[in-house]
């Protein structure tokens, strides 16, 4: 069900007013928007990785990754196949445990302790969601911050939100990788972050404010959503809902940034998310759903820049999560205690 735009007050984390559409420069003729491959900036990435991965060969390290996952959920284990497929491919060392759905809270947090000891261990993911009866606020915080190769940890947030070196939660670090690398500036440029998880959405709102964006965030309670989504320059959408921000939510010329990933099964959903759309139609007739971020498609077309669902943000995910396995590496094993400036 989508929230109500009328209550959709941005709470804003500078203090310069958003620029509204009609202060800017609308003389400027609409060219084909860029589209945010994905999947072409993971592979780059997952090559500049592999190659830091041999030199620390040479140095006779080897970066090593334990993913805990928990019971038997469909789409955690094909999520965390993939992660353990491309450790492999890249060189990283992994360890999959599997408890089974009863294991407890203490037994839990004695696997993370163990794991916390081992030396050959740089980073450590719990695949979330966490059965109901386990405390996974407690399990996040037991993980050693040099190992939190997620970016969840008490003392990594603290140092984003401080601007300092640190790990970083890797869905938001990857959507700033797709601005700096395709050259899309952040500095000076309003930008709207739709959300406020602590996965997402204020990990992302803190990544654009330090790099000098002018940063509101927006939830369920913010008042005339479509008013303050029109004044971004950059626009991240987050909330989980799909093809919630339509075309008359966003300016032109605007980046959109969707790290919606939505699974529409209804038929004349798919229709009005794609009219015309053959390969979807095929899609949604083979698997019976597809899948749609959280900006309507037909936003794109009026956009500087997007990222496509598929292929957009969901693609770095995994990449940044073995640079961040490599960075643990580096940051644990050769920088000199402490001393993250040098990783």
């Amino acid at each position: 069900m989508s929230l109500p735009r009328d209550k959709l007050s941005p709470m804003s984390l500078t203090s310069a007013p958003l620029q509204q559409p009609e202060e800017r420069d609308q003389t400027r003729q609409h060219t084909a928007p860029v589209i945010l491959d994905g999947l072409a900036i993971a592979a780059e990435i997952k090559v500049e990785v592999a190659a830091e991965i041999q030199s620390l060969a040479k140095r006779n390290v080897r970066p090593g990754l334990a993913v805990i996952l928990v019971g038997s959920v469909a789409a955690s284990e094909i999520y965390v196949r993939s992660k353990v497929k491309t450790c492999g491919e890249l060189g990283i060392f992994s360890e999959l445990i599997t408890p089974p759905e009863s294991v407890t809270t203490d037994e839990l947090l004695a696997m993370v302790a163990s794991l916390n000891a081992r030396d050959e261990i740089d980073g450590i993911l719990i695949q979330l969601p966490l059965p109901a009866h386990v405390d996974t606020r407690r399990l996040l915080e037991a993980v050693d911050p040099d190992k939190d190769v997620d970016g969840f940890h008490p003392v990594n947030v603290g140092r984003l939100q401080s601007g300092q070196p640190g790990l970083q939660p890797c869905t938001p670090a990857g959507v700033m990788e797709m601005l700096r690398r395709r050259n899309l500036s952040v500095t000076g440029r309003n930008a709207v972050v739709l959300g406020r998880s602590d996965i997402v959405g204020k990990p992302m709102a803190m990544l654009l404010l330090n790099a000098s964006a002018t940063v509101t965030i927006c939830h369920s309670k913010t008042a005339d959503l479509a008013s303050v989504t029109r004044g971004a320059d950059i626009l991240v959408a987050a909330i989980g809902r799909p093809g919630y921000v339509t075309e008359d939510m966003v300016r032109p010329g605007a980046i959109l940034i969707d790290v919606g990933i939505n699974r529409v099964t209804d038929e004349r959903t798919m229709q009005e998310f794609f009219p015309a759309d053959a390969a979807r139609a095929a899609i949604f007739a083979k698997r019976g759903s597809v899948v749609v971020g959280d900006i309507h498609p037909a936003a794109f077309a009026t956009s500087a820049a997007y990222t496509p669902v598929p292929g957009g943000v969901g693609a770095m995910t995994i990449a940044m999560l073995m640079s961040n396995t490599v960075k643990a590496a580096k940051l644990r094993r050769l920088a000199p205690k402490g001393d993250l400036q040098r990783v």
